[in-house]
């Protein structure tokens, strides 16, 4: 308090102090709003703000003198303050509530102090929970809910805690009972049929490379496709593994399966821009390049790269068991994956990595498709004038250059639950998308087939890149 004290002139803070004799014979009752701050409990309009509720078991433990009473409300946002590290859940209205009653701590309260969070209704996918500010959890300190019983309800949350701190009530994104249930469920599915069509797209690739000479770029890239497909098929492989044997195994065994799991995730990942890369120097370089055993140095970067980021993170003890809860904390699978200690690690080499990938492939996606779209109309690219069949192979490209993976980014908030089925489904049926891709391109190889996104013009000179 006496650190708070220096920083009153913030807006974002706003206190009341009231003195308070140990004769006290009824409960003392206070508002607070984000807004107007605490006040006393007629001076603002009902349903508009909070309450503070404080029974008079905690001045009934008091000496016979006069004792402060001292309510705090605290703007997080301007103050940049209990911010927990790796929190994702959000502050409700950005707003801490302070108490404390003279000099002496308080806890261990029989009749518990009750704070009323006021809000809206909240979505189905988030799920209020009451927190008090610990500052010797972790390194920085951290939010903490023992001692305290979270009520939800339709128009505010109601807090119940036996001790006197810093308060807030927490929003966090969780799955209700049945999206948790069907989810698991539709991606298994989707899973085991990728994997099918994952083995196909392969076959057909080794088939249509032995069946017919193509020049080598066209070799390089059949082989590109090949290992993103093979990337694929492992991380379908390991996700059935993973939701099978998670919460069964050894903690070791799980360990392991997390880190397998994890580096079949970056093996796409890196596979998906290596593919961008093919693109870039097919349709902006020209094949201006020549590379002594280019597709061996791609798999070394492909395979490789992986293996040196899941040590690092291994070798942190950044695996182990993650645990997906429902809205009513109900832990409904088990994963071996990054646990919820090192979520740094997570938006790090996940979430980070592919958002470089992603704005980089997209980039490439808008060059070929206004250079495709230019040589279209210029009469440059014979075949596939038929709307359909562009569109289908701007989607199969689309899909090839792992862009269903960004609907991740979208999963939070209201519309999540929908997107997490969109997410899930398209993410499921890559291979899918691929191999009809790869077929309608390659297959048969005709004149007209080989011109989808193969002639480039430079210096008036056309050059074949078949893709």
């Amino acid at each position: 308090l006496l650190q708070l004290g220096r920083h009153r002139w913030l807006a974002g803070l706003k206190t009341l102090l009231l003195n308070v004799s140990r004769a006290v014979t009824r409960d003392v009752l206070i508002t607070f709003s984000p807004t107007a701050g605490p006040s006393r409990l007629n001076t603002t309009e009902e349903g508009k703000a909070g309450k503070i509720h404080l029974p008079r078991e905690i001045f009934q433990s008091l000496s016979s003198q006069t004792v402060p009473v001292v309510v705090t409300v605290l703007n997080i946002q301007q103050f940049g303050m209990f911010k927990e590290l790796n929190q994702t859940a959000q502050v409700l209205d950005n707003t801490v509530v302070g108490i404390t009653v003279g000099e002496s701590s308080i806890s261990g309260l029989q009749d518990p102090v009750q704070l009323t969070f006021v809000h809206r209704e909240l979505p189905q996918s988030v799920t209020p929970q009451c927190v008090f500010w610990d500052p010797s959890k972790g390194q920085a300190g951290g939010w903490r809910s023992s001692g305290c019983v979270t009520q939800p309800g339709d128009k505010g949350t109601v807090c119940s805690c036996d001790h006197l701190t810093f308060f807030t009530l927490l929003l966090n994104q969780a799955l209700d009972g049945s999206t948790a249930k069907a989810l698991p469920a539709v991606a298994t599915a989707g899973c085991a049929v990728a994997m099918a069509f994952s083995l196909f797209t392969v076959a057909f690739c080794i088939f249509i490379r032995c069946r017919f000479r193509f020049e080598e770029t066209v070799r390089i890239n059949l082989g590109l496709h090949m290992n993103l497909v093979g990337s694929l098929f492992l991380l379908n492989l390991a996700f059935l593994l993973n939701s099978g044997l998670a919460g069964r195994t050894h903690p070791r065994i799980c360990r392991v399966l997390g880190g397998l799991t994890h580096y079949c995730l970056l093996c796409c990942f890196t596979w998906t821009a290596l593919e961008g890369c093919q693109l870039y120097l097919l349709f902006v370089k020209v094949l201006g390049i020549y590379i002594p055993h280019y597709l061996g140095k791609l798999c070394l970067l492909g395979w490789g790269f992986p293996v040196l980021v899941v040590g690092v993170a291994g070798g942190i003890g950044s695996y182990g068991e993650y645990n997906i809860q429902t809205t009513d904390h109900q832990i409904i699978a088990h994963l071996c994956w990054i646990t919820s200690k090192h979520l740094l690690v997570h938006y790090i080499t996940n979430c980070g990595y592919f958002g470089l990938i992603f704005l980089f492939n997209m980039a490439i996606f808008g060059v070929v498709t206004q250079k495709s779209c230019s040589l279209q109309a210029t009469g440059a690219v014979q075949g596939y004038h038929k709307p359909w069949k562009v569109a289908l192979v701007a989607a199969g490209l689309f899909c090839l250059l792992g862009a269903t993976w960004a609907l991740a980014f979208l999963t939070y908030g209201i519309s999540s639950t929908p997107v997490l089925y969109l997410f899930t489904i398209l993410n499921s049926l890559q291979g899918i998308f691929i191999f009809i891709w790869l077929v309608i391109l390659y297959y048969p190889k005709t004149k007209e087939s080989t011109g989808s996104l193969s002639y480039i013009i430079r210096h008036d000179k056309t050059t074949t890149a078949s893709q």
